[in-house]
């Protein structure tokens, strides 16, 4: 009953500011057992959450000591009382599902410059053991974590929806597009501001049968928010101008604002949102958490490059809107290095393997390459840990010896009458089996075997598809998993931070940076 209470507690901590949430607790509690005695707050904030993050921490080390590939996501926060947090999450697959766990919200209070980030991460990786299993790390485009990555010797990725915000952040460069938002907005906020207007919006919104649906201005940090803002402005329009036109509404000069909007802005604004649509549902695609996304950034590259061509027919507003979005998207992802581990990735990803982009058999050589190291590199590992079986036997074979007079002798199994009769043919049979082929004509199988199968639907899981066909392509299939685990935005970090935001909140501002930690651990890996 005491942890029940506990992890009760921790998810309101963690998940409202209404502490009228808490009394609900402690009421269903009591109804559960009139008897029970909640622990005190000194008793729950020291000594049964620390117990409890302890536990669950190692349970956390215990899963990745079986894993044999781990992404990183990185990411920097700053709460409410101004302390500089750094959140590092590993997303790992088991089974055939994606897996992930936030490892550590740090408070840190040097200058984080990239040396101090890279050794913060180094202190976080070591403490869980999975330092040497690292593939790959997403972060954002800061600087300092750029110098960071590189300096720990990990394959960096740009976040791929920071990438594409800002290739929609470009726009507001254009002074045809701040001019024509511009009047959008000022109506929008002159509907905002004014709480007769809002009533009045309301029962335009009823009479119309329109979705009662407040109005949105953009804000250039928010991803996609200038999209967002135009998309609710068609879809109210029709109850903005009702609005406009009401009596009670006497603000004629705004009205007039609204009635100098020509018919060319209406269609500039239905051109903007076919436009940018596929902007915004691409950053929907790879925001994902539950399945592998570094497989589709090529694929929605490709894609967005010939939506962003100018073709004939398209006016000079769109056009304009194309070629500067495709001008900043075209720089992303030109390192080469990055070129060919999202090369790897996309062709490891049965929907995408005929997207790959670029030169087909330098990508199916580096994924033999991989293949044929993967496997040589366990095989060694099992001869390791061979070697130190057989070291641990010599040194207790008294004790071994004395086991084994106490165990009953091994009884093998009685061979059927028609096992015995083709003994033989059997025997040559295992002796063929155990001829086996060289690990590198095994990888060219497996590759030919791969290209040959038919792409698998969009809507299909890559994990699951490799855990399915692991019998089918042993060494294949632990290439994809180190390469399908990295994920191609770090909106996972972002959905910590408003966890984070949740914990430090203003009436908690005073919370010690260990126990946010414990927290926002115990949250985001328990519920």
């Amino acid at each position: 009953m005491c942890y029940l209470h506990v992890q009760v507690v921790i998810f309101f901590r963690t998940n409202s500011t209404n502490y009228s949430n808490h009394y609900c607790v402690w009421d269903m509690i009591h109804s559960i057992n009139p008897k029970y005695t909640p622990p005190t707050r000194d008793y729950l904030a020291n000594q049964l959450i620390p117990t409890w993050y302890k536990i669950e921490k190692s349970n956390v080390i215990s899963e990745l000591a079986e894993v044999h590939s781990v992404a990183l996501i990185c990411d920097s926060w700053t709460s409410i009382a101004q302390d500089h947090y750094l959140t590092v999450t590993a997303h790992y697959l088991v089974e055939g599902k994606m897996k992930q766990k936030v490892l550590q919200t740090k408070a840190v209070y040097t200058a984080q410059t990239g040396h101090v980030v890279a050794e913060e991460i180094v202190d976080i990786l070591k403490d869980y053991g999975i330092f040497d299993k690292v593939v790959a790390a997403t972060v954002d485009n800061a600087a300092n974590m750029d110098v960071a990555i590189k300096r720990l010797e990990f394959v960096k990725l740009g976040c791929f929806a920071h990438t594409l915000n800002l290739a929609a952040q470009s726009l507001y460069s254009l002074t045809a597009v701040t001019q024509w938002t511009a009047k959008l907005r000022a109506i929008i906020v002159w509907m905002k501001r004014s709480s007769m207007a809002k009533v009045v919006l309301r029962e335009k919104q009823d009479l119309l049968k329109l979705p009662q649906h407040s109005l949105t201005l953009d804000v250039r940090t928010r991803w996609n928010s200038l999209y967002l803002m135009m998309e609710r402005f068609l879809e109210q329009y029709p109850a903005i101008q009702a609005a406009s036109l009401d009596q009670r509404l006497r603000k004629n000069m705004e009205r007039d604002r609204l009635a100098r909007l020509s018919d060319e802005d209406f269609r500039k604004a239905e051109d903007f949102i076919n436009l940018m649509r596929v902007l915004y549902t691409s950053t929907l695609c790879v925001s994902t958490e539950k399945n592998p996304t570094c497989g589709q950034i090529l694929p929605i590259l490709k894609k967005l490059e010939m939506h962003f061509t100018a073709v004939e027919g398209d006016t000079v507003f769109i056009t304009n809107l194309k070629k500067q979005v495709w001008a900043n998207l075209s720089k992303r992802y030109q390192s080469e290095d990055i070129r060919n581990f999202l090369e790897v990735a996309t062709a490891l990803d049965p929907r995408f393997k005929l997207n790959i982009g670029g030169d087909d058999d330098a990508v199916w050589d580096r994924i033999k390459r991989d293949m044929m190291k993967d496997s040589e590199h366990e095989q060694q590992s099992t001869e390791d840990d061979c070697g130190e079986g057989s070291e641990k036997r010599d040194e207790n074979d008294e004790v071994e010896e004395e086991d084994e007079n106490q165990q009953p002798p091994s009884k093998h199994p009685r061979k059927s009458p028609l096992e015995e009769l083709f003994a033989d043919e059997d025997a040559e049979k295992m002796s063929s089996h155990r001829r086996t082929m060289s690990i590198q004509d095994k990888a060219e199988k497996e590759i030919q075997m791969y290209k040959e199968t038919p792409p698998t639907f969009t809507s299909d899981d890559p994990a699951a598809w490799w855990w399915n066909q692991r019998m089918t392509y042993p060494l294949m299939s632990n290439t994809a998993f180190s390469y399908l685990c990295v994920q191609a935005s770090s909106t996972p970090s972002e959905r910590v931070f408003s966890t984070a935001g949740d914990t430090i909140c203003a009436e908690r501002s005073r919370i010690l940076p260990e126990k946010a930690d414990m927290l926002i651990f115990l949250n985001k890996n328990c519920f």
